[in-house]
């Protein structure tokens, strides 16, 4: 695997034509991950992962200062899954001097987490796009578990005809539940156990779903004690997914289900 730093050094490396797929990450990885550097890996003659923590997405500077960022262990694991090229960008290489062009993705940005993090998708779409333009990749991978991100990529793909195909692949969790996340690191062990509160309530909003019920109450009964910063149903394009949001402590954990329908 080759890391490089700058977009002329992508554009070099990847002249040799054959199909792209692309992986875009902050680092920090973990299992979820490596699922989705593996399905490209199996679908494209090269692999190409980004590792960039994007300032933009975060509006809290404690948040964003609390990131890991432990570059040689993701080269590392990047590597063994079968990354060709590992784009590991400086600040201003992806935010030049004078930089003020975004991409806003209008109506699936709202609610949710557009709501909870106002400014949080632009800064996602226009990092995205980026990366899409810089690569130009045949497919992207994404996790389920950031579901509406998926959908607003998805979204952005379709409006602007961009020539690529988004994957969208299961969430991947612990034996416990919890999704994995680089902010699971961060719990304490008692924090922990209250965050599986959160897949457990989840869960039985689904099963209520299933029984024609509703599922939004049934899972904010199941929080036990945790404070949602949301509990909604939200429809991504036909596909219906129940979604949340709590803080545990300090840490905030999104996490949902597939209700109906397909994340494609």
């Amino acid at each position: 695997m080759r890391t490089v730093r700058t977009v002329a050094e992508v554009r070099a490396a990847l002249t040799g034509g054959g199909g792209v797929g692309l992986v875009p990450t902050m680092g920090a990885l973990h299992e979820g991950h490596l699922s989705l550097f593996r399905a490209a890996r199996a679908e494209n003659d090269t692999v190409v992962a980004s590792l960039f923590v994007n300032p933009a997405q975060f509006d809290d500077e404690a948040d964003l200062g609390a990131y890991p960022r432990e570059e040689a262990r993701d080269a590392s694991l990047a590597a063994e899954a079968g990354v060709d090229l590992l784009f590991a960008p400086p600040l201003e290489e992806m935010y030049p001097d004078g930089f003020q062009t975004w991409v806003e993705v209008g109506e699936v940005s709202a609610g949710l987490e557009g709501d909870a993090r106002p400014g949080h998708f632009r800064a996602v779409a226009t990092v995205c796009l980026k990366l899409f333009n810089v690569v130009r990749p045949a497919r992207a991978y994404f996790g389920q578990k950031d579901a509406q991100q998926a959908a607003v990529i998805r979204r952005l793909v379709r409006d602007l005809s961009l020539p690529l195909e988004i994957r969208v692949l299961p969430t991947v969790r612990d034996p416990d539940g919890l999704a994995l996340s680089s902010r699971n690191t961060r719990l304490s062990t008692e924090e922990r156990a209250r965050a599986l509160a959160l897949p457990r309530a989840l869960a039985r909003g689904a099963e209520t779903y299933r029984l024609g019920g509703d599922a939004v109450a049934a899972a904010v009964a199941e929080l036990n004690g945790l404070t949602p910063d949301y509990v909604e149903l939200l429809d991504l394009d036909g596909a219906l997914v129940l979604a949340g949001a709590v803080r545990v402590g300090s840490i905030r954990l999104i996490d949902n289900v597939l209700l109906h329908g397909e994340l494609r």
